[in-house]
């Protein structure tokens, strides 16, 4: 009886194990299945910049920074201040048909505009900007 009881912890044992093992290949194909995509974050600012306008970009690197530095460095995510009052950023503008403060994430099958809700939420509530900003991103990422 002893011995039973033995072999059936065991075989409990070597079940969870397994069960672990499997866990973590799902990650990591899903790990490889957000690298497959790509967003580039673009923030377009005139040089005269209010609280708000600073806000917006601070909070929207601080997210980068914090929950997607992996694809910061490895370039699957890029963010790209542009100050429209320069000359060199117009090409880009006119492209993305830009022409005032935009906050805008493209991936290869989607373009967000978040600058609305950037504005609104930048200084006064900068926990629902976080939110959004990385549900918009994991989104672009599967």
């Amino acid at each position: 009886m002893r011995r039973l009881l033995i072999i059936i912890v065991i075989g409990v044992l070597q079940l969870n194990l397994i069960t672990c093992q499997s866990n973590d290949s799902i990650s990591i194909r899903n790990n490889e299945e957000e690298i497959a995509s790509s967003v580039r974050v673009y923030y377009f600012h005139g040089t005269r910049r209010c609280t708000t306008c600073k806000a917006v970009e601070e909070v929207t690197k601080e997210i980068l920074n914090e929950y997607y530095a992996t694809e910061l460095a490895n370039t699957t995510i890029t963010f790209e201040s542009i100050n429209l009052d320069e000359e060199d950023s117009k090409e880009i503008a006119n492209k993305l048909k830009v022409s005032g403060q935009t906050l805008l994430f493209i991936s290869d099958n989607d373009t967000t505009n978040l600058t609305n809700q950037a504005f609104m939420n930048a200084v006064s509530n900068p926990l629902k900007l976080s939110i959004l900003l990385t549900d918009t991103i994991d989104e672009m990422l599967k």
